[in-house]
């Protein structure tokens, strides 16, 4: 479980929305109250708090709970205002595990999300993702539509795993790239126009789920 503490609910429905769309299990709290509250029901495997809050404030919520040696171990990361270095570096040394600064892209974000949870040993991520007509079994290297079973290539598995990974949010061609292919790969990115065609065509009825974003990339709605 991911806890991300912030008092403004457009940012903290976009943010957790994204969590789970990338296949984390993440809950939203206004408060360190109410992060107190979730986690003596459920202990987090790592918690974002936001510095500005209307109570207590994101470095007092840190101080609580480094100080707590039933939550000491869990890796935080704060969300600081944006030029505010000050409060980056008393993150840090409170005890703080990484910063993000506002406004910050979600790619961005998860990138953070995803070093961070690999540093403590923690991938925290799914391994089924599921849409209406689609199931993708990462552990058993194995794509399902419509209760069929979809035969992909190594490419074409990982290229769906990485857009579910990120669904409702656009990923560049060159992202896909440097995913899928690795930085060192030369090709042009006409390569994953083709290998996305080919993976739509085995999907079937299932594959129109992978949109095309003109001019920039690929997401599934």
């Amino acid at each position: 479980m991911i806890y991300y503490v912030e008092d403004d609910l457009n940012i903290r429905e976009l943010v957790i929305y994204t969590l789970v769309s990338a296949g984390y299990e993440a809950k939203g709290l206004a408060s360190g109250q109410e992060l107190f509250e979730a986690l003596s029901g459920q202990k987090a495997q790592l918690v974002l708090l936001d510095i500005m809050l209307p109570d207590e404030d994101g470095i007092s919520i840190l101080k609580s709970l480094k100080k707590d040696s039933r939550y000491a171990d869990i890796p935080v990361i704060m969300v600081t205002a944006k030029g505010a270095e000050f409060d980056k570096v008393l993150g840090l040394e409170e005890g703080a595990d990484d910063y993000i600064t506002k406004p910050f892209g979600m790619m961005e974000f998860l990138a953070r999300v995803k070093a961070l949870l690999r540093r403590t040993g923690e991938k925290g991520e799914t391994n089924i993702y599921e849409m209406e007509r689609l199931k993708l079994d990462d552990k058993r290297h194995q794509v399902v539509v419509d209760n069929e079973e979809v035969k992909l290539t190594v490419k074409e598995f990982e290229m769906l795993k990485f857009l579910l990974q990120n669904r409702g949010i656009v990923v560049t061609r060159n992202q896909i790239l440097s995913q899928i292919w690795g930085y060192s790969f030369e090709g042009e990115t006409r390569t994953v126009d083709v290998h996305v065609n080919t993976l739509r065509q085995k999907l079937g009825g299932a594959g129109s789920c992978i949109e095309t974003v003109r001019g920039v990339g690929y997401r599934i709605l």
